[in-house]
């Protein structure tokens, strides 16, 4: 008898096509639907690898599917087919909102070896795709030390994840960073991570119909970056800017400009990460790696756009 949080057989005929196949040298997989649902059993109510039951078969089958899934690209690339399926349709809105939203880090998810994680075997195009995640997630200044994108906030020990949501509530691309990391200095790199695959042929599309953000992402970096790609944007102005903008008189510039109709669809991305966050392993974080608990949300956000 299967989990009420199992893939039901409509989603799983959208997703079977997409899933990787063996290649007759390394063995079978074992049965993709039993482990995918063992990884979401997982990633929805947060119990530990072993406590998985026995329905989803070994526990340590499950967990390395979803560790090699999350170093090599395959949740990636998975979210990016059932978005590009969708776009294909017409689905999406891309009348596209920022935001960002601090995670909790369990003292589970702390003590990872700072190494970083072993080659997958499989081909050039998995090497490729998992050393990218790993170079994402390396250790960098402006994000502290660890590279495993957790660090020290006013929430204790967390990790934050900055995303972009379409404008029914699904999530078009994330970053995670360390739970200290400005929403602003990751906003281009969310921006740059939208990539949405065509169907028939052509370039992906990246670039949104609007963008709307709350004043965290209020600077001059953001909009130049915004201007410079033609896209619209409906940020407000913070109180400090345009008291500075106003004392140097006309060589302060005009207000930037602001529609507060548009602005309200900004609720999207905030119900998008209430979504994500129903998954108790997104909501806590318990992953060591970072390339791991960033396979975890994106999962989640797949489901989410199987479910819509």
């Amino acid at each position: 008898m299967g989990d009420r949080g199992d893939l039901t057989d409509a989603q799983w005929e959208r997703l079977e096509p997409l899933l990787p196949v063996s290649n007759g040298r390394c063995g079978r997989w074992r049965d993709h639907r039993q482990v995918v649902n063992g990884v979401l059993y997982r990633i929805r109510t947060g119990v530990h690898w072993r406590d998985l039951p026995e329905r989803y078969g070994p526990w340590k089958t499950v967990h390395e599917r979803h560790r090699r899934w999350s170093a090599d690209g395959t949740w990636e690339m998975l979210l990016r087919r059932i978005q590009a399926e969708a776009d294909a349709a017409g689905e999406i809105d891309w009348d596209v909102s920022v935001d960002s939203t601090s995670v909790r880090a369990h003292h589970h998810a702390a003590g990872a070896r700072h190494a970083p994680p072993p080659a997958i075997k499989g081909g050039s195009a998995q090497a490729v795709r998992a050393a990218r995640i790993w170079a994402e997630l390396i250790d960098r200044p402006a994000e502290g030390k660890g590279g495993e994108a957790l660090g020290r906030s006013r929430g204790g020990f967390t990790t934050k994840i900055h995303l972009s949501a379409d404008g029914r509530c699904r999530v078009l691309s994330l970053v995670i960073t360390p739970g200290q990391c400005a929403d602003c200095t990751q906003f281009e790199a969310v921006m740059d991570r939208i990539c949405v695959p065509r169907l028939a042929c052509g370039r992906p599309r990246t670039k949104p119909d609007s963008v709307s953000a709350d004043k965290g992402y209020s600077n001059r970096r953001t909009r130049r970056y915004l201007r410079r790609r033609g896209i619209r944007h409906v940020i407000p102005e913070k109180a400090d800017q345009a008291a500075n903008r106003i004392r140097h008189g006309s060589s302060g510039g005009r207000p930037p400009g602001f529609d507060k109709d548009r602005y309200k669809k900004r609720n999207t991305v905030e119900r998008a990460i209430n979504k994500l966050k129903t998954f108790r392993a997104v909501a806590t974080r318990f992953d060591k790696r970072g390339h791991v608990y960033l396979g975890t949300v994106t999962a989640a956000a797949l489901v989410v756009w199987l479910r819509s």
